[in-house]
Order: C-alpha cells, then sequence, then structure tokens
C-alpha cells in the first residue's frame, strides 16, 4: 500500500514508496526499528501446486523502464485486436495481440505514468506533470495535447467525441477529441489521506461513472458533467485519517444496468445504475478493481487475500489466503480462472468455483496492474516494463 498525503508530507511518502511497494502494507515500526519477531506482516510463502489447467506463454515484449517503485500500478488496453502499453519513461507502444508483435511506437518526453485509454480511433495517455497526449490508433502520430492540473494515473475514457480524464486531484475533465479543447470539468472533495492511486472511469450510455477517493461512485452526464447521482462505496469512519481511508481506486464494472465497484475499505457492492441504488454490500473490498465473470465477483483485499464473491448476492462463496501480503493485483477473469499478479513477478490463475491455485508462471519483476483480458488472452505489465501474453491450454 502506497499512501498519497499533503504537500507537507509527499517528501517522506516518496522515501517509503520502494520499501512499500515490495513489502505489502508493513508498519512503520517494522521499516524504521530495526528487528521485528512479529512475522505476521512477512509475505506468505508459495507452496507447490499441482497445475491443474495449462497456460501457454504466447509473447513478451520489452515497451520501456517501466514504474519502477512509484506504485501506480500501470496496465494496458486491449481494442479492436491490439494492445496499447505506456512506459514511464519509454512512451506509447502498440503491439498485435495475437503475436506480439510492434506496430507502432510513439517516444514520448513526458514521463507517461497513467495506462492508455482506447477508443473512437484515438489512444490517449496522461503523466506525471499532469499532460494529456492523445495518439492517432492506426498509426500512433499525435493529434493534440493538453494539460491538467495534477498528475494523471487514471487511464482515460473516451466516447461520443469527448476525452474524459481522472486525475489525482478527484478532478474530471473532458476534452473535444477532435482538438483537445476542454469542453467541462468536475471536481470531488478529497481527504487529506489517501492511497496512491486513482480509479479508472467507466463509461455508460451517455453517463461517465467516477471512483472516489472520499469512498463514492457518482454517476455524471457524460455531456456537460452534471452529478446524476453518487453512491456511498464505503464509509470513510474512524478516529484517524489512516483508519478513514475508504478510496475506491479501481474501475467500476458494468455489467448490463448494474454496477460493480470495491473499496480500500473492505467493501464491494453492486449498484443499479440508472437509479443509483445499492442492491447489496459485501463486507470484503479492494484496493485496484474487481474481476467479474457469469457467477462470481472477485476482488483482492489489502491484506493479499482473493476473495470470490456471488454475483447476485454478495455471499462470500470463497477465500484463498495463500498470497497474504504478496502485494497482489486486483484480478481479472480468463475464462474460468481469476488470474492476478504479486511482488515477485509470479502470476496466478484460481479456480473461480473454489479458489483454489490451478497454474502459475514467472514474468520478472512485480506486477501491480490489474491484469486484462480479451479474447481469451491475458496480458500483463510488470513494473520493469515488460508485458507477458497467456493464454488457457484445455
Amino acid at each position: 500500500m502506497i499512501l498519497r498525503q499533503p504537500r507537507a508530507l509527499r517528501l517522506i511518502a516518496a522515501a517509503l514508496v520502494a520499501v512499500l511497494a515490495l513489502s505489502g502494507c508493513s508498519s512503520v515500526k517494522n521499516l524504521f526499528g530495526g528487528r521485528n519477531k512479529d512475522k505476521t506482516g512477512e509475505p506468505a510463502k508459495l507452496v507447490d501446486i499441482t497445475p491443474t489447467v495449462g497456460v501457454k506463454q504466447l509473447w513478451t515484449a520489452k515497451i520501456g523502464k517501466g514504474e519502477k517503485y512509484l506504485g501506480i500500478g500501470q496496465h494496458p488496453v486491449i481494442a479492436d485486436g491490439k494492445v496499447f502499453a505506456a512506459a514511464v519513461d519509454g512512451g506509447v507502444t502498440a503491439l498485435d495481440l495475437a503475436s506480439g508483435q510492434a506496430l507502432w511506437h510513439y517516444d514520448s518526453k513526458a514521463r507517461l505514468s497513467g495506462g492508455p485509454g482506447a477508443g473512437d480511433g484515438l489512444v490517449v495517455v496522461g503523466g506525471l506533470k499532469g499532460e494529456v497526449i492523445a495518439l492517432d490508433a492506426g498509426d500512433g502520430h499525435e493529434k493534440w495535447t493538453a494539460k491538467v492540473g495534477n498528475e494523471v494515473i487514471a487511464a482515460p475514457a473516451i466516447a461520443d467525441g469527448l476525452v474524459f480524464v481522472h486525475s489525482n486531484d478527484g478532478r474530471v475533465t473532458a476534452f473535444d477529441a477532435a482538438n483537445g479543447e476542454r469542453r467541462w470539468f468536475y471536481s470531488a472533495d478529497m481527504p487529506a489521506l489517501t492511497v496512491r492511486g486513482t480509479g479508472d472511469l467507466t463509461l455508460g450510455p451517455g453517463i461517465l461513472f467516477v471512483p472516489g477517493d472520499n469512498g463514492t461512485l457518482t454517476a455524471l452526464s457524460a455531456s456537460d458533467g452534471s452529478e446524476r447521482w453518487s453512491v456511498a462505496v464505503a464509509e470513510p469512519d474512524g478516529r484517524s485519517e489512516l483508519e478513514r481511508m475508504a478510496d475506491v481506486d479501481g474501475a467500476a464494472v458494468l455489467d448490463g444496468t448494474v454496477l460493480f465497484a470495491t473499496s480500500f475499505k473492505n467493501h464491494t457492492v453492486a449498484i443499479d445504475g440508472p437509479r443509483g441504488q445499492v442492491l447489496w454490500d459485501s463486507e470484503h473490498g479492494g484496493v485496484r478493481g474487481l474481476g467479474l465473470s457469469n457467477s462470481a465477483v472477485v476482488i483482492t483485499d489489502k491484506d493479499g487475500n482473493v476473495v470470490g464473491l456471488d454475483k447476485n448476492t454478495g455471499g462470500s462463496l470463497w477465500k484463498q489466503s495463500g498470497l497474504l501480503n504478496r502485494n497482489v493485483s486486483a484480478p481479472t477473469v480468463q475464462g474460468d480462472y481469476a488470474v492476478v499478479g504479486d511482488y515477485e513477478g509470479v502470476v496466478h490463475w484460481l479456480r473461480l468455483n473454489d479458489g483454489a491455485f490451478a497454474a502459475r508462471s514467472k514474468v520478472g519483476a512485480a506486477v501491480t496492474g490489474k491484469p486484462v483480458e480479451a479474447n481469451g488472452t491475458v496480458v500483463v505489465q510488470s513494473v520493469d516494463g515488460k508485458l507477458t501474453a497467456f493464454a488457457l491450454q484445455q
């Protein structure tokens, strides 16, 4: 866990980033107090498994130097049979999903912090200094640039002639997709202390769903940014700012008219999208998003437990605790399996029916961003700027 704090504390936070990224949510006492006999916060050791499904590595590609210890959870996006990925130092690369062959590369002078967003013939990415860069999805040439007031970690969303950018100050800015002119903006209240990260935006018909660091999910009109409704995924209660953290740092997933969203404060909810009414609320929550199958919602909690919830009721189906304190990524779903990465660069496949380990593969450096899936292929981005694609073998 990496925290985002007011300016006066950022230098201290920066010193913690590298250690926290590799060790999970260790206590400050454990970081600075020397040897600690309490081993409850140590990463779980992986137990040997007998694979029950075959996993084939399709290809690997290097796209840049990667995010290293920034803790921003970079991940690619897949659209129209192509993989678009950004590196902090290395620009944006488009690759063929099936073969991994590079199709084009954009060399950016800006340090790119967000995963790309893709749609309507554009690929849009954000930077550590608030840069917004729109590229032609066909050949990667730069179409326009813009600027927002804070770093952009979330992937931009693109629809209906607009580009939507969610920056780390809680603001959503809409730009004209053709020329980059600003059309509207929306500002959300920010708590004093938050988890490092900003949730990706989710698009619905004429609606933009915005996850908030204050524990809310807000529906905005895509055309003008007016608020339709705002629902608490988790209430930011507690005596201290640390206890009150309730960030929704992963994109909500829209399935038909139902939204599924999860919070750092151990809550996952299903929401009726048109009305903003909570359908169920589970006391299991994740930091950076969730995976969704036909029957289950899968989350990774802040301790590294991977939990399966009933999609219709929110009831607990299973919990896999074999990855405790391994800084586990948010899950994605590939066939009948949930897929997560960890701090050692190990990718794990868990059975959706019971959470048991089904397969495992090593990709190199840590995986902090959510794996992405399309057409049966999962693509994982590690913090050293490497992409790896996998398919299941039945």
